[in-house]
Formats: structure tokens, sequence, C-alpha cells
């Protein structure tokens, strides 16, 4: 077992207090807070810590909170002597995370883009004019089928194809709402409205591409160091300019996760370890492909048991 696959959790694994015991025992996930903190110039890290819950829940915290949580869970795995990724993937917002991973970005300069990514597209729309729901039990045809019925002259779009029978859609609140009371009549087993402020990666989003791509125009990017499966493409970049061009259309386009599982399943993945807070991603996995196999890394024991796994299979 040498393919080890990276994953990087994005908004929605939040929650006060995640990590602490990894932060209790990893010098490099504390030093990690702290470069967080200074690249931002407040303290991010006590609010991850203390909350309170509603501030860590905006989108423009959100988002920098978890990109730190995850490189923080990723440093503390390579601290302890885990191996280097052979390929590495995010969930939206994760996607960042999977280039400081991959040495594309630095960590502060993919922090600083991460605030203003949250705060970009929380502008892009109107407090409580947009939603997303996830659909349960229908498929990626028959969801683009209740989106095209239901949205009317409002934005409507699946978002994130997460799973089998797992489709996230979004847009206006009014599309959403009416998506989503007539998608059991469709065949959904049921629909869950999510509790976010923000349309994340449909139309209405494109003023918060326009943002990012005036940002990422003076950001460095570097060669990948393992190649970086973009949501957009389910694929990896092959040059520099395509890895800026990903991230752009990235916050207005569909997250592919299932192709992106499926593509690093296809290039040699072997054990996918999921890098932050929380299980989402490795649920997702489970409902992909259950002959892949997923652990999960956001406990300092379940940290050291994976590496433990991986030290047994090559002895």
């Amino acid at each position: 077992m040498n393919n080890v696959v990276m994953l990087f959790p994005g908004q929605g694994s939040q929650r006060v207090g995640m990590l602490s015991d990894v932060l209790a025992e990893s010098n490099a996930a504390r030093e990690t807070m702290q470069e967080a903190d200074d690249a931002l110039g407040f303290g991010l890290s006590t609010l991850i810590q203390e909350g309170p819950a509603e501030r860590l829940d905006a989108t423009e915290n959100t988002q920098p909170a978890m990109l730190a949580a995850d490189i923080a869970v990723f440093r503390a795995w390579r601290a302890l002597g885990g191996p280097a990724p052979a390929l590495v993937a995010g969930h939206s917002l994760g996607e960042y995370a999977a280039l400081v991973a991959a040495d594309v970005l630095t960590f502060a300069d993919a922090i600083k883009l991460a605030q203003l990514r949250g705060r970009a597209m929380q502008a892009a729309v109107p407090a409580g004019q947009g939603a997303m729901a996830a659909v349960v039990g229908l498929d990626d045809a028959a969801v683009q089928g209740l989106c095209d019925q239901y949205a009317g002259d409002d934005v409507l779009d699946p978002v994130n194809f997460n799973a089998p029978g797992q489709v996230v859609i979004a847009g206006h609140g009014a599309a959403v709402a009416r998506a989503s009371a007539n998608a059991k009549s469709h065949g959904a087993r049921m629909v869950v409205p999510l509790p976010v402020s923000v349309p994340s990666h449909c139309a209405l989003m494109a003023p918060a591409a326009e943002a990012l791509q005036a940002a990422l125009e003076d950001v460095a990017f570097a060669s990948p160091t393992c190649p970086v499966v973009h949501n957009v493409t389910a694929a990896p970049e092959p040059d520099v300019d395509g890895l800026r061009a990903r991230l752009i259309e990235q916050v207005k386009a569909p997250v592919r996760w299932v192709q992106t599982i499926e593509y690093l399943a296809g290039a040699g993945g072997d054990l996918f370890l999921e890098c932050g807070p929380g299980k989402v991603l490795t649920g997702l996995m489970r409902r992909i492909d259950r002959s892949l196999q997923a652990n999960a890394l956001g406990e300092w024991a379940s940290l050291q048991a994976a590496l433990q796994q991986i030290e047994e299979s090559v002895s």
C-alpha cells in the first residue's frame, strides 16, 4: 500500500472546538494555527476553539478556518512520519488545502484567498436570497430535470454531485423551495435544506469568480509536487495557468466529486485519507465505492491508527 490519496473537506465540517486533541498533541498543528493568525491578523485559532458558533459559521470565517484545520491535520500527519500523498483533491474550499499540500500555494497565500473567497461569495448574493438543499434518491439526470422544471426565471443548478443518489442543488431561495416541494413527486426519497447563507457553486456566484480572478493575478503558483484533481474537471491540470483557471471556475461551477473519486481510484489510489475535521468525505466514499479504503484523520487517535496501518502494510 503506497498510493496514499489525501482528501480535504470544505465548508460544513466546521465546529467550535474542532481538532482540540490534535492541537494538544501536535506542535505542527499548533504552529499551523499560529501561522493562520499571523497571516490574517486576528485570532482565528481562538475563534475555532472558543466560538461563538455564529461567528465561526459566517462564510468569511468558515472558509479560512476549514483551510487552517485541514492543513493542521496534514502537517500533523507529516510530522508523525506519515507518507506524502501520491494524489490530492479537496471538496469545494478543500481544493485550496489540496493545493497547499501539493506545494502549489503557500499556506499564507491560501488562507488569505480563502477569506477573500468567503467574503466575495457572501457579497455576491444578498442574505436570505439564496439557498441550497440536498436531494436524496434521484440520479444526476433527474436532478438536472428537476432544476430545469422549477427554475422559472430564477437560477437553480445541481452544484455538488457528492455520491450516487445524493446531489445538492443551489440558487435563488424561491426556486430551491419550489424544487424541494416537488422533488418527492419526481421520485426523491427526501430533500434536506442546508444551513448555509450562500448558494455555492451556482451561476449566482459569477461576481465572486470575478473577485477571485482579480486576486489570483497577484498570487504566485508553483508546479504541483503531486497531481491535484480538480472539482470542475475531475482531472489534474498540466500547467500553472490551468490551476489558476480551475480555481476561478470552481466557485460558480459544480463539484464533480463522484467523478473525482473515480479518477483518483483509476489513477492507482489505494488508501484515501480525509485530512481535516469530521468524516463527511469518508462517508461519501462509502456511498461512491465501498471497495475503496478510506479513513478520517480528524482525531489524534485516528492519525496514529492510520499511520500504524500503513507501517504494518509495508513491514
